[in-house]
């Protein structure tokens, strides 16, 4: 049988938001090919073979994805197109374009799992896949077991870790944690893993659900001590009142900047007075609005941090 092969034109400065939008339509096992010079860390993390660099970076990148013919692969491309047009009022895309041809037959849906290995955040955490199993040396460390899959969030991208380290920070035994826009559920987990005491999660995807609830089973955590609701925090009163106010002592988003900008107001509601949120998905030159955003809901800057091209803020509520 013959697989249908799509070629989507990007930017490498958006080629992992697209690849969580064609998550978000249920496409698994994406490729990305750009001209991005690898680091010593990615080298070690997720590959067996290194190409050799061959032409110079100009930014551009290109998403490969495979669909069943048999399928209603149409109606799929039709929701992806559609996103992809959404995600544009956010951030520059590229051209978007989409070319479609046919190849043999192959297991895309389990052969990048080759690419996906354990790795290790700030040294302490380590984040394991299904398939492999834990080194003898790393047994001391926090195990997280994490599967990519249809809800975005493995730990290896930096607006992840960029929450991870400011969680190892500020979170204490107990806190109750809202993870807003929480996609596989990483951030809840590592959360409760740190001592939290409950982790209550909100996702526009369904998809999101079958992914926390494998992972939390993956991890051993139980329903009570994280769950997930499906909704806008931001405008649905429904999901507000779900929600509540004044109940949270960390509030996370790890989205982008301008979903984080609407979202201020939602998320000092729910903060209790003194309470943390910790925000991220933010690309360098576009901090200043959300800080902007921030402070205009009472909410007081603690600190910026960086990692590579992307920016975390953290802030407090006022007592």
């Amino acid at each position: 049988m013959k697989w249908k092969k799509f070629r989507l034109a990007t930017t490498e400065e958006a080629e992992d938001i697209v690849a969580a939008t064609l998550a978000d339509c249920g496409i698994e096992g994406v490729e990305i090919v750009d001209k991005a010079p690898l680091t010593e860390e990615e080298k070690q993390q997720m590959f067996v073979d290194i190409p050799p660099q061959a032409e110079e970076d100009d930014g551009s990148a290109q998403l490969f994805f495979y669909l069943d013919p048999e399928t209603d692969w149409e109606a799929v491309l039709a929701r992806v197109r559609e996103e992809l047009d959404g995600l544009r009022e956010f951030m520059d895309i590229g051209s978007g374009a989409i070319d479609i041809s046919e190849t043999e037959d192959v297991d895309w849906i389990n052969n990048w799992k080759q690419y996906f290995r354990q790795f290790t955040i700030d040294e302490d955490i380590l984040v394991v896949p299904s398939w492999e199993e834990i080194r003898e040396e790393d047994r001391g460390k926090m195990v997280l077991h994490i599967d990519p899959g249809t809800a975005f969030g493995t730990g290896m991208h930096e607006t992840t870790q960029l929450c991870i380290r400011q969680l190892k920070k500020y979170l204490k035994p107990g806190d109750e944690i809202l993870d807003v826009g929480t996609g596989s559920g990483i951030l809840s987990i590592i959360a409760c893993k740190l001592g939290a005491g409950h982790a209550l999660g909100t996702d526009l995807d369904p998809c999101a659900i079958p992914a926390v609830k494998e992972n939390c089973e993956a991890n051993g955590l139980s329903g009570q001590q994280m769950e997930l609701i499906l909704g806008n925090l931001i405008d649905d009163p429904v999901i507000q009142e779900r929600v509540g106010r004044d109940t949270y002592d960390i509030v996370l988003a790890n989205i982008l900047a301008d979903v984080l900008v609407p979202l201020m107001p939602a998320a000092a509601a729910a903060m209790k007075p003194g309470g943390i949120c910790i925000l991220s998905g933010i690309l360098e030159g576009q901090e200043g609005k959300v800080t902007q955003a921030a402070e205009k809901a009472g909410l007081e800057i603690l600190e910026i941090t960086k990692q590579g091209e992307w920016v975390g803020v953290t802030c407090r509520k006022d007592r």
